[in-house]
């Protein structure tokens, strides 16, 4: 007989949260520094660890969240940030508080989200993105949190999306903040973040 129950999400709750909620911010407080992330979690496929991860920490039963289309298919993946969360999934990007991508090539432009505004830059979309690689080989990063410059790269990369990150910057201060899910880590581009082609 198959459990219908859904699969575990932290094997120590309380720590491990307050761990991946350390390392979330650590990631936001340096862009471009990637991250290793212990005790992740265990969701149904597609969707993945790291990715589940920052979802259980972050989300909860007042949080909206958009699904890409492989995620939002699956009822398994719901259900199970559902019995983990409590969040709605919405079906609008527009007002959705975060946003989880496993097919980064299926990535809508990232301006049809939620940037917030002058008067409430918060009231905008973070995108948590499942990445299979992260790596230093990417643009040059600089702005607050990076001493000098830093260098940030990932696969599969989404179409457009460093043009898009700098349309993102110039936004400032509104504008979405990025979370690289990577298979074991994290990284993270904050809308306050400069990439420049080198």
């Amino acid at each position: 007989m198959t459990s219908l129950a859904p699969s575990m999400g932290f094997a120590n709750p309380v720590f491990d949260s307050q761990q991946c909620f350390r390392a979330i911010m650590d990631a936001m407080a340096r862009p471009g520094h990637i991250l290793p992330l212990d005790g992740i979690a265990e969701p149904p496929a597609p969707l993945g660890p790291v990715a589940a991860a920052v979802a259980i920490t972050l989300f909860d039963q007042d949080t909206p969240v958009w699904l890409d289309q492989s995620l939002a298919e699956s009822p398994a993946v719901c259900g199970w940030l559902a019995f983990h969360s409590g969040a709605r999934v919405i079906a609008d990007f527009a007002n959705a508080r975060f946003a989880v991508v496993a097919d980064p090539a299926q990535l809508p432009p990232i301006t049809l989200f939620a940037v917030g505004s002058d008067r409430y830059p918060d009231r905008s979309t973070t995108l948590v993105l499942q990445v299979t690689a992260l790596n230093d080989h990417g643009p040059r990063l600089t702005g607050p949190g990076i001493a000098g410059s830093a260098r940030l790269g990932f696969e599969p990369l989404p179409p457009n999306f460093w043009d898009e990150i700098t349309h993102n910057y110039a936004l400032f201060p509104r504008g979405v903040d990025v979370i690289l899910a990577g298979p074991q880590c994290l990284a993270a581009l904050p809308r306050s973040t400069l990439a420049e082609a080198v």
